[in-house]
Order: C-alpha cells, then structure tokens, then sequence
C-alpha cells in the first residue's frame, strides 16, 4: 500500500508545463536546436537545459543528436503528440478568455505560385481579424507540403490537385499555361528542334502535365531547367531559353501565355485546403475558412 502511495505521489508531482512544450515541438519539428531557437526567440544553451529539464519530468530521453541536427526518440515521438494537443487546447483556451480573438501560431504550407497570387490579402486581412495570431509560411511544392502535413510539420497547406480528385472540397480551379517571353515564337516555331522547357519538380501536376501534353502531341522537348523555385522558372522564361508551366493567376505581367493553337493545351488544377488532422484546432478552421472565402473572391 506505501508503494502505490508513493507511486500516486509521484504521478501527481509530474507537471508538463508549458513552455517546456512549445520549446519541444519547436525542435522536434526544426530538427535541430539553431533552427528551434530562432522560431522560439532563444538561445542555444537555453533550449537545451530546457530539454534537460523536460527529460527529467518524464524520465525518459526525448532526442537523439546526428550529424545533421536532432531527431526524436520513440519516447519523444508519443510526448510529441501529446504537446502538440496541449497547446492548441492551451492556446485556444487563453484566447477564448481573453475576448481578443483567436491567438496562437499557425503553420501554413503553399506553393510558391499560390503565395504570389494569393498570399498578401490572406495574411492581410487575417491579421486584422485575429491580431494575436501568427501565421508562418512555408513554400514548398505540393508533394513536399503533404509529407510536412503527414509528419504535423505543418497545420494546414493550400494543395494542388487533379481534375476529378476530392472535387467537393475543391475551392477554386485553375488553368496551367504555357508562359513565355514576348520574343519566344523562334523557339515556338522550330518545331524540328526539343522544345526546351523550365519546369518544376518531377512529381509535380505541372511538371507532369506539360510532358504528357507534348507527347500526346507528338511534340519533342528537352528540360533545359528544373527547379521547385517559381523565381528560377520566371527568370529563365523572361531570359526567351526556355518555356515555362504555372497556373495562371500566377503569370507574371511581363510573360506571355502562349495559346493553344502554338502548344496543346493544359488540363486546370484544383485547389483546397488540407489538414494534418482530422480534428483541426480552431485556429487552423479559421483560417482555412478565411482562405475560401478570399479565393472565392478574387
């Protein structure tokens, strides 16, 4: 009976607090102490007693150190999910209270085309909204925001998805264009030589799309450029060496859109918003919201 006493005693004495949990999912997501600490607005050192302090709590080792940064322990991978729970509920709650609206960080994934179309006013009028909010942005190509989204490195992304797939959670479509230079119908008009083409990563719809279109056409190409960086592919359209693929809200003033009846045309692209859960905090549905009620708009 003095053992369980002692035993009760000491699962009482155990408290998460939760500082200690937001620095912990800040390097388990970081993937290292340097990155950690500028998200955290800390120092090295103070982050590591920090976890020192957190590893006494619950008496179990939470990282592993590699060359390239810190992973996670098994340990760290089941307090993982937890703090994370914690803090939104944590967060939700002090801004329920407060009366100030919603508070808390939010980590939002989009491609970089979106960002250059629709970013500005999301993060405008979301802030004006929400003043207490904070949104951080991460641009990546859709395949790489779901794996962030699949590991909770992310809260919500804005996606790029297929004719005929999820389409009753599709927000808006849009068209993908050929874009080029205005001085481009030499390239265009050689149709002996590999149309030379600037296009994102492989697995990526545009990527994707432009080579089956041309092959469909019995058109032939050469990739004379690839990269996941919308300002490496704009540049190298504007430079008249190559054509490029992106939807087109996102064309810039300078480039053209090359018609149909020059190159065959592109299917449209939906897109939605995605959850790293199926149960998104409140600060994630706002904005999720927020962001179909502006697409809808523009």
């Amino acid at each position: 009976m003095l053992n369980q006493d002692r035993s009760e005693a000491n699962i009482v004495s155990v408290c998460l607090e939760i500082d200690l949990l937001r620095s912990f999912v800040a390097i388990a997501q970081a993937g290292s102490l340097s990155r950690a600490a500028q998200r955290v607005a800390r120092t090295q050192s103070a982050l590591s007693q920090q976890m020192k302090r957190l590893e006494e709590v619950v008496d179990q080792p939470l990282f592993q150190r590699t060359g390239r940064g810190v992973v996670v322990t098994n340990s760290g991978e089941r307090l993982l999910g937890h703090a994370q729970r914690i803090l939104r509920a944590h967060d939700e709650a002090i801004a329920d209270m407060s009366g100030g609206g919603l508070s808390g960080t939010l980590r939002f994934g989009c491609p970089d085309d979106y960002a250059a179309a629709f970013l500005p006013p999301l993060l405008r009028d979301f802030a004006v909204m929400h003043p207490q909010a904070q949104v951080e942005v991460i641009c990546e190509p859709t395949p790489r925001l779901q794996a962030q989204l699949a590991r909770h490195a992310l809260d919500l992304a804005l996606i790029s998805v297929p004719e005929g797939v999820d389409e009753s959670h599709v927000i808006r479509r849009e068209p993908l264009v050929w874009i080029g230079s205005p001085g481009l119908e030499t390239v265009l008009a050689n149709r002996d030589a590999p149309l030379p083409l600037a296009l994102s990563d492989p697995d990526t719809l545009d990527h994707m799309a432009a080579c089956e279109a041309l092959t469909r056409a019995g058109r032939a190409y050469r990739l004379a450029y690839a990269s996941s960086n919308l300002a490496g592919l704009t540049a190298l359209a504007r430079s008249g060496q190559a054509v490029a693929v992106m939807t087109q809200t996102a064309v810039p003033a300078d480039l053209r859109i090359v018609t149909g009846d020059t190159l065959p045309l592109l299917p449209s692209v939906g897109i939605t918003v995605k959850f790293d859960r199926a149960r998104p905090n409140h600060l994630s549905m706002a904005f999720a919201e927020h962001i179909r009620q502006t697409l809808a708009a523009v």
